[in-house]
Parts: C-alpha cells; structure tokens; sequence
C-alpha cells in the first residue's frame, strides 16, 4: 500500500485535476447555472443581499446563503465560469474532508478514511455537481456537516467536546436552512432522534440539542428578520411553495413514483455500484454497532421521506451518499484485508461492459445518423477518450482487484473533466446559450433594451453583459409570482404588445433580442419582429440586433 501520509495528498490532487481546472472550460448549462449565476451577480451589481432577484424580479423559491457563497466566488474570481463555479466545487471538497474525519473518527484505519473519501468523491453524482453551479453540493455540504458533528457530539469523551460538537450542528443547520429550507432543520432531527432512542440516550439530546437549537437561531435569525422586514411575503411564498406544495400537493413539481431513488441509488454510485450489495449486506449484519447503526440511519431515513415526497429530483439525495461511501469504504477494505477481491474484479468488469455499449452506441450513431459535423472531429476525438479511459481504468481494476482497486475513480474523473467539452455543437448550442451570447457580447452590449423569450437565454445574456433588465416575451416560467408585483409587470412583454414594445424600445437605441426557436409557437414570436435586424443564428437559437429608429 501507499504510505499512510500520502494518501490525503492524493485525495488533493484528484481534486485539483477533476474537479477545479475543468471549471472555467465550458458554457454555463441552463437552466440552473444560468440563474443561480445571474441572481448572486445581481447581488454584486446592486448591493441587495438579503433579497434574492432573478433578472431584476423578486425570486423567493430559495433562501440567500446559497446566493451569497456563488456571489463570493464572482467577487473574488470574476465574473467568469470558474468565479461561479467554484462555490460547489469547494463544498464538495470540504464535503470530501468530511468524509475522511469521520471515517477516521469511526474505525481510526487511515486506508478506509483514505477509501471512503475516494470512493465519495468518485460517486458519479457527488462528482458531477462539484462542477455544476447550483445549490446542492452546498446545502449537502450543511447536512453532511451537521451529521458528522451529531456524530462527533455522540461519541465525544469530555463536555466540552460535546457542546462544541451541538454548537456545529446548530451552526450547519442553520447555514443548510438559509441555503435550502427547513430540511436542514429536519434531516438531521431524523436521524438524531431515533438513534438516540435506540442507544437510550434521550436525555443527553434533551439536553444538548437545545444548543444546537439556539446555534441555529444565531446564525439564521438576523436574515430571517431582514427578509421579513423587506419582503413581507416571503415566507408565505416560500413555505407553501417550496415546501408544502413541492413535497405534498397534487400537483407538485417534478412528480416521482416512490421507487425513483432506488434505481437512481444505483445509478449515482457509478463506478461503485457493483459493491452495493456487499456493502448493505455488511451494515446490516453489523447494525448492532453503534456506529454502523448511525450510518444505517443516516443513509435509509432521508432515502425513506424523500421517497415518500412527492416531487422528485436525483439531486434530492445527494445527502445519503456520505454514509453509503463510509459503509462501502469499509466494507471495501475489510475485503481488501482478507485478499477478496470478486466483487471488485465484478465491478471493473460491469463499469467496462456499460463503457463498451456506450462506445458502440456512439460508433453505430455516428456512422449512420451523424452526432457530430465534420468541424466536431476534436470534440468526438474527445468523446471516444473519456470512454477509453473508462474502459482502461476499470479494466485494470477488474486484471488486479487487490492491488488496483482504486482506479475508477481515475475513469470518472475523466468522464467529469472531458465530457462537457466533448459535447456535440448542436447541444452546446442549445444548453449552453452563454457561448453563443459571448461571440456577440459586444454588439448585444450596445443595445438599449434587451429582449428574449426564454428565461434561460435571457438569464445567459443578463450575467454575460451584467444587466439584469432583460425584458421576457411571451414567457414567465418560475418567474411567474415575481411579475406579478407591479414594479415588476412591465418587464412581460406578450404577443399582442411586442410591436409597440419594439417600436419603443427602437425610440430609445439599439435593440437586442435572444431568442429560442423550437416549436410553431416561436416561429411565429420570431416573425412578429421586424425584418430589418442583424441575425446570427446557431442551433435553436437566433440573435437579432435592431438599429435605432430614425428621428
């Protein structure tokens, strides 16, 4: 084995190599990126950083912290992909750190903390989103901060450890509510109250968890009062409908069967998945110990209610994959200590069938129904080397298991750095609107008013020339509580007003338009324009530029 006082550099530099130079190297994605990109620049521009704005309008669908932590990441990098990106970058990687504490803190064995942040961060969805600007490697961030400090707090020698330890978790959780919501209140009482019951340790949590309570308090009370103060709607809104209806209603977003995250279990595990049942197998035989039991907890709970919810996403479970790496990381090197080395050789072998399906799937597509144009050939030439790396990596798992065992990771990490640069144009074209914006930034900048009718589009062009007034035509989307407030109304411009909108707007200076072009609906938004502007068109999108009008 490597030496023990190696092993956290090499976590460092698997991080520098995946997860921060690919940051600044390809557009912005819509239509997350693009709006959480937009909101905490408008924070810098405006110098309003307690009430969140998408484009100009109030946008109450998320707390502020979030906000805060991607406007800090611009305000120190620029306004640029990586100043954005970097704020989920660095929560994973703090998250990584974590994993790597408490694994050492549960079995005091530096190869499995060493095998629990790898495996963590080589999880394909963990990987993913550290380079994806949105609020869920932050707000997994919180709650993997608040567990661990439960954890701390649980097995902690002297009082003062364990009031330190309370104090964290309050702390996190109130920083995870001002990022997401009160499941950062919720997710860790989950967890904390029935293992406490199960160890009989209920009155050291009446006792203790009152800190944790006031911690919260502290941290989250002074916005609270100041949103309250400024927006007097805002918790109605984001209660009902960021919590309430979103988890509860009939008719709540991104709607899921119950059985959603037990495939997506599987999927997010990638390159590890074929150590699942081991791994549970294990923790459950060994359940009895306090601090599998609490891992159990942690991983089974959270998985339970947000697959009792109603609306769905995958990154909804982001906060149960901590405990799956530390139970697989111990269950992978116990294998290890007793020379088992099957499942590992299983697993680099079903990694290197699904790369081979994916290889000849695109070989096959290629030939017959073209992907990429013949000006794309790098791009493919990149595609098909994130699937031989792949393929490599976990081959040499499946040759040497024992001896090899760690290089997926290598394989994933590929995959996170290359695979959005090997992205199709015509993709690149249409999610990430941003590039295109950038090649005109400078005649778009000129322009008086600005104009589109997609709210991913238009919050590409607002962060690309700093300018939240992006007016929407024919388009509301999420933003539709926010137009409703009367400061606000003039910025929807519908059908029936574009002309007079248009004739306007060309009064005052240059016009520039974005806009996205899929259906006969916007066909028709596109030939209620004038005729006389400059048109660049890539993809789904066309960017017109009208002249003033004359005196």
């Amino acid at each position: 084995m490597i030496r023990r006082s190696t092993l956290p550099l090499m976590l460092l530099t698997f991080a520098l190599c995946f997860y921060l130079l690919p940051l600044g190297f390809h557009g912005l994605w819509i239509p997350d990126e693009t709006r959480y990109a937009q909101i905490s620049q408008e924070m810098l521009l405006g110098g309003d950083w307690v009430s969140p704005h998408f484009m100009g309008i109030r946008y109450f669908e998320k707390p502020i912290a979030g906000y805060w932590m991607i406007a800090i990441g611009q305000a120190v990098f620029g306004d640029n992909l990586f100043g954005v990106r970097i704020a989920s970058a660095f929560s994973t990687g703090l998250s990584v750190v974590l994993a790597y504490l408490v694994a050492r803190r549960l079995w005091r064995d530096p190869r499995k903390s060493f095998a629990a942040a790898l495996l963590y961060m080589s999880f394909g969805l963990i990987a993913g989103q550290a380079g994806y600007a949105n609020l869920d490697p932050q707000f997994t961030l919180w709650v993997n901060l608040s567990l661990v400090a439960l954890w701390f707090a649980i097995d902690a020698s002297t009082t003062r450890q364990r009031l330190l330890a309370w104090a964290v978790v309050g702390i996190a959780c109130g920083f995870g509510f001002m990022t997401k919501g009160f499941l950062a209140w919720l997710l860790p009482a989950l967890i904390a109250l029935p293992y406490m019951i199960w160890q009989r340790r209920l009155g050291e949590l009446l006792r203790y968890g009152p800190l944790a309570i006031l911690a919260a308090l502290l941290v989250s009370l002074p916005w609270v009062m100041q949103i309250h103060a400024q927006e007097p709607d805002y918790w109605r809104f984001f209660f009902w409908h960021e919590h309430i209806r979103r988890f509860a209603a009939e008719d709540a977003q991104h709607t899921r069967p119950w059985w959603f995250y037990l495939p997506l279990l599987v999927v997010s595990s990638l390159p590890w998945a074929a150590l699942l049942p081991s791994t549970l197998g294990q923790a459950w035989r060994q359940k009895r110990e306090a601090g599998i039991g609490f891992l159990l907890l942690w991983l089974v709970l959270p998985l339970a209610f947000f697959s009792l919810c109603r609306g769905k996403l995958p990154t909804y479970i982001m906060p149960c994959l901590l405990p799956l790496a530390l139970l697989m990381g111990h269950t992978l090197v116990e294998r290890l200590n007793q020379a088992r080395g099957r499942v590992l050789r299983i697993n680099g072998l079903l990694n290197v069938g699904i790369a081979l399906v994916a290889l000849g799937a695109l070989i096959y597509l290629q030939i017959t129904r073209p992907v990429y144009g013949q000006a794309e050939m790098f791009s493919l030439s990149l595609g098909y080397m994130v699937l031989m790396g792949w393929i490599i990596a976990n081959a040499l798992q499946a040759l040497r298991p024992l001896a090899l065992w760690a290089t997926p990771a290598l394989g994933i990490g590929l995959l996170v750095a290359l695979l959005p640069a090997a992205m199709p144009a015509h993709i690149v074209a249409s999610k990430m609107p941003d590039q295109f914006i950038a090649e005109h930034q400078q005649e778009l900048s000129q322009a008086s008013r600005l104009l589109s009718n997609d709210l991913g589009a238009a919050s590409a062009l607002a962060w690309r020339l700093q300018r939240p007034q992006v007016d929407l035509y024919n388009t509301v989307g999420e933003l539709k509580y926010g137009i409703a407030y009367p400061d606000s109304a003039a910025r929807a411009v519908d059908l029936a007003g574009i002309q007079q909108w248009m004739a306007e707007a060309r009064k005052q200076g240059p016009v520039g338009v974005v806009m996205r072009v899929n259906s006969a609906d916007e066909e028709r938004e596109v030939e209620l324009l004038p005729l006389d502007g400059k048109r660049y068109k890539r993809g789904n999108l066309t960017i017109l530029i009208f002249p003033r009008s004359p005196s």
